[in-house]
């Protein structure tokens, strides 16, 4: 199982993922405890081991200053937990366009538990997140997820810490996504980053 950790903002939380080696790091740009600046993002994802795909998460964010994020190599990944339609991920992938097609940005586009009967199955977002909101740091009913039919790869957040990524695994998402299920006294620490990461890739069926 493929595992993110979030909300990195300190350079002993990029030391603890190096350790770890999760799938993804996310750097959070939208307004948070955990919020970083572009310039800091930038430093923080040059310490990033290259085999961690680093993800920025946002809302409602200029589509030009995500943009310039992309293309200065500090995301390769926009999470999108605002109100950004269609519109906006198409206008996104328009302006970090590269010719290498292997470079292209990504798009997580949030949904929120309870608008779950409302996904879109045809989109240009290349994986869903399902959250019972934005940084809520809360899981909801995972039992709804078993009747809804998702055709295209999705992320797991909310609420996920090591009493229950197992069972957030059995719901056979493409990744669980974790933040404040990763720290202590909200900061984040190296032996849960550690311990979660090894549960979810002794866990990986995929």
């Amino acid at each position: 199982m493929r595992i993110k950790i979030c909300g990195l903002f300190r350079d002993q939380d990029i030391d603890f993922v190096n350790e770890a080696r999760p799938d993804y790091a996310g750097f959070v740009f939208a307004e948070s405890k955990r919020q970083v600046s572009s310039t800091l993002a930038q430093y923080l994802r040059f310490r990033l081991a290259d085999d961690i795909v680093p993800v920025g998460v946002f809302v409602n964010a200029h589509i030009k200053d995500i943009a310039a994020l992309f293309h200065n190599g500090v995301i390769s990944i926009a999470q999108l937990h605002g109100d950004e339609d269609e519109a906006y991920i198409s206008l996104l992938k328009k302006k970090c366009f590269v010719s290498n097609k292997s470079a292209q940005i990504k798009v997580i586009k949030t949904i929120k538990a309870d608008k779950l009967k409302q996904i879109r199955q045809t989109t240009e977002a290349d994986y869903f997140l399902l959250d019972s909101g934005a940084g809520s740091g809360k899981s909801f009913n995972w039992e709804s997820l078993k009747k809804q039919k998702i055709e295209i790869p999705w992320f797991l957040a909310g609420g996920i810490n090591i009493k229950n990524i197992e069972q957030a695994m059995a719901l056979n998402p493409f990744a669980v996504d974790v933040s404040s299920g990763a720290e202590t006294d909200g900061i984040k620490d190296r032996e849960k980053i550690i311990k979660l990461t090894a549960m979810a890739k002794k866990g990986s069926k995929t």
